[in-house]
């Protein structure tokens, strides 16, 4: 069986990663291809290439830029698809790539998924339509997505989000503090800046000059930061030129220990943020992109929240501060009130805590046996 795979920027891996675990086990002479990162590779994946050539940010030139090249990929991969003929082409994120393909695919009598509903519900809901046209089926990681998508005559399926399954209920803090040579009684600020080249430029600076602040208020707080390799220069170069490169400490990867370990999180809205609502942890939650970019996405919000946990919630759990309130006077203030809150054991922490308790018994769900019965009921029909 043949299986062809898109996925674009680390957390498309990572969730591509876990569904190709479920598909491992039902189909055993499963062979899967396309475009992917070490997660997917790991689980026997040939990625023709990198996923790292799908990871954009924004609307302005970080697109424009990269344009040619994306779209020369993605007519590449095409011919290459309609020539093999995989059983299922299945995209995992990364819409912009992925539903066109889909749609060209599809016509061409290629079954289609798509893993992970678009956000139609937060952003860009014209995109419902093009979903319509380009998938025969969804994989929903969120409960209520089905339900909008059924409204739409869209196949879909809840099958609940992997992080929810990979991430324990109870975390081990004191082990993941080991692990990374911090003591017990640290107080510990993880700092995530993203996982993209241009959220790195954007963001990286301001949160270095946010942890400067806090570390003038309190200064045995100890900072750390886990870094894809292939950043990790660039955001050493930004620590060196915020004078915290002395103060920080760079790991490779290592995110989900550090979220463990960490008091408080100050964060690039994303994926992430979900992870560290899943290690049940309080959080500054920022983003900040070109002016242009910023502009555009305004126009398409459709909710008052950008983080995932407070849309999930359908409240601010946590503060946003986005382009130009993320000052690091602002970010550095967010960050030290829940610091206080955690030292006075303040009730916010106790609500916090409760909170994203529930959300992840509502998102925990054995992800890759559903993804997998949905899958054969698509090639099936």
């Amino acid at each position: 069986m043949q299986v062809a795979m898109v996925a674009g920027e680390t957390s498309g891996d990572l969730l591509a990663g876990l569904l190709l675990d479920g598909m491992v086990q039902r189909w055993s002479d499963l062979s899967t291809m396309g475009i992917g990162g070490p997660s997917m590779c790991h689980r026997g994946f040939e990625a023709w290439w990198p996923h790292e050539k799908l990871a954009v940010h924004g609307f302005g030139w970080d697109v424009l830029l990269r344009y040619h090249e994306i779209v020369g990929i993605r007519k590449q991969l095409k011919s290459r698809l309609l020539l093999q003929r995989p059983d299922l082409f299945i995209g995992v994120d990364a819409p912009d790539f992925n539903l066109d393909l889909e749609h060209d695919l599809r016509i061409n009598g290629i079954k289609t998924i798509h893993f992970v509903c678009p956000s139609v519900w937060a952003w860009r809901a014209h995109r419902i339509e093009k979903l319509k046209r380009s998938c025969d089926h969804v994989l929903c990681i969120f409960p209520f997505e089905p339900t909008l998508l059924a409204q739409h005559g869209i196949s879909a399926s809840y099958v609940g989000h992997p992080l929810a399954n990979v991430i324990p209920i109870h975390c081990d803090r004191s082990a993941a503090r080991a692990r990374l040579g911090l003591q017990a009684e640290d107080t510990v600020v993880a700092i995530l800046p993203g996982s993209r080249r241009s959220e790195i430029a954007h963001l990286c600076l301001r949160f270095f000059h946010a942890a400067a602040l806090i570390q003038k208020a309190l200064p045995a707080t100890k900072f750390i930061v886990p870094v894809i390799p292939s950043l990790k220069s660039e955001v050493q170069a930004i620590a060196r030129a915020s004078g915290m490169d002395p103060y920080i400490q760079l790991v490779d990867g290592q995110s989900h220990s550090v979220l463990a370990a960490c008091d408080v999180t100050l964060i690039a809205s994303g994926t992430a943020t979900l992870e560290a609502a899943l290690f049940k942890r309080p959080m500054v939650i920022a983003y900040h992109m070109s002016s242009l970019s910023w502009q555009i996405m305004k126009r398409k919000r459709l909710q008052a929240w950008v983080g995932l946990p407070n849309i999930l919630c359908q409240e601010f759990v946590v503060p946003e501060l986005l382009q130009e309130a993320a000052t690091p006077q602002a970010l550095a203030q967010e960050v030290l009130n829940w610091l206080t809150d955690l030292s006075s054991g303040s009730a916010r922490i106790r609500k916090i805590e409760h909170r994203f308790g529930l959300l992840h018994q509502e998102l925990q769900r054995n992800t890759a046996e559903l993804a997998s019965d949905a899958i054969t009921k698509i090639l099936q029909h």
